[in-house]
């Protein structure tokens, strides 16, 4: 068993979250003229919201893999990673829907790499 399996619960949740939302754009993606346009901000976020599920998704399960237990980095690693996986994705589902959303990406983006930082200071 891994030594963070809330990271690998929280990965295989963000790829079913993945599924599900792509399952929702599916219904509408054929319409050009949805969210403004396939070139338009707002698509695009949706876009890239439904992505990031996969992608956080991915990278915590490969942190509850690859990271043994007992490092303070690892725990604060871990609990980062989760926030960016939550937050990336909802970042990004809001600021299709407004904006402004957008001027909160410093919250997922800084929470990931501060993950992925402190899995790499574990490491070495």
């Amino acid at each position: 068993m891994t030594s963070y399996p809330i990271n690998l619960l929280g990965g295989w949740a963000c790829f079913l979250a993945g599924a599900l939302s792509g399952m929702l754009i599916g219904l509408r993606f054929h319409r050009p003229e949805w969210l403004g346009g396939y070139d338009s901000l707002p698509r695009r976020m949706v876009r890239l919201g439904h992505i990031a599920f996969f992608g956080l998704g991915l990278i915590n399960i490969l942190f509850a893999l690859s990271n043994p237990a007992g490092s303070p980095a690892g725990g604060v690693g871990s609990v980062l990673l989760l926030i960016g996986a939550a937050t990336m994705p909802t970042n990004c589902f809001l600021s299709a829907w407004r904006g402004w959303f957008r001027h909160a990406f410093f919250i997922p983006a800084g929470a990931t790499a501060g993950g992925i930082l402190a899995m790499m200071v574990h490491l070495l």
